[in-house]
């Protein structure tokens, strides 16, 4: 198997960055997930909500990043380092607060004016857990990102050959691996072989990471990252094929174990 595309997301829900190479942390990709757009009760906004995220084309740098969006000027914002925290929720049902830095005004007034509601930016300066220990069979520590449940998802080419070829029979169009919004991509691999990997240990290139949990997917999927238009699939295919215990599973969850770089056509190789 080898690494074929690497992406990060500066900003929840937002377009995705693609890189020929990244630095992995302990909470996932460096520079991927840790803003978060939240409404006025400090609950993050999402594609699930809003499917115009994708046109927020945030670029992360050094010390902060860079807000962009057609018809709205750019918008550097740098880290909130010396911010006081705010508690803010990545989902109305998430139990755990997360304690996060406001950026402040100029750049609530971009989001705001983005989304055409009131909206604040958040900045996580350390990631910190937000899923109840023990909620998980593979529990993913105490740090992660902004993202939904665990630092770093992979998903597989061969899998959606599949599905694509459940769509095609359906008389839908294909779809492509950016619908799944994955931060890590293998090829030459069987499909569906991601199933059996939760509990073992995913060795890319130098770096370790262990395998937490099949990814369950949701509306999100039915989204065209490039145009924002919301279907109804492949959820409903893929729930036909591939639905296990209420949850529509394509991909896996990853955590890492060292830190280092990844880059794309690192071979990857099951150990344990």
């Amino acid at each position: 198997m080898r690494l074929s595309a690497i992406h990060t997301y500066p900003v929840k829900g937002g377009r995705r960055c693609g890189h020929a190479a990244a630095q992995v942390l302990p909470w996932g990709l460096a520079g991927d997930r840790r803003w978060m757009v939240v409404d006025a009760a400090g609950v993050g906004i999402t594609q699930r909500e809003v499917a115009g995220l994708v046109a927020l084309r945030a670029v992360a740098h050094p010390g902060g990043l860079t807000l962009r969006a057609a018809g709205h000027p750019d918008l550097d914002v740098p880290e909130p380092v010396d911010g006081v925290p705010v508690a803010v929720r990545t989902f109305r049902s998430r139990k755990l607060d997360v304690w996060a830095h406001a950026a402040g005004s100029a750049a609530d007034a971009w989001v705001s004016g983005f989304l055409g509601r009131p909206a604040r930016l958040v900045w996580l300066a350390r990631p910190t857990r937000h899923i109840p220990a023990a909620d998980r069979e593979h529990d993913p520590g105490d740090r992660v990102t902004f993202a939904d449940q665990y630092p770093v998802l992979l998903a597989n080419t061969a899998s959606l050959d599949v599905l694509n070829g459940w769509l095609v029979e359906a008389g839908e169009p294909p779809v492509p691996m950016n619908r799944f919004r994955p931060n890590l991509v293998v090829s030459e691999a069987t499909a569906w072989a991601e199933d059996g990997w939760a509990g073992r240990r995913v060795r890319i290139g130098g770096i370790g990471f262990r395998a937490a949990a099949p990814a369950g997917r949701c509306v999100v999927i039915t989204t065209d990252q490039d145009s924002g238009v919301r279907g109804k699939e492949p959820l409903v295919t893929l729930g036909r094929y591939r639905r296990v215990r209420q949850k529509i599973r394509f991909g896996v969850h990853l955590v890492p174990v060292d830190t280092g770089r990844v880059a794309v056509g690192d071979e990857v190789v099951l150990a344990g």
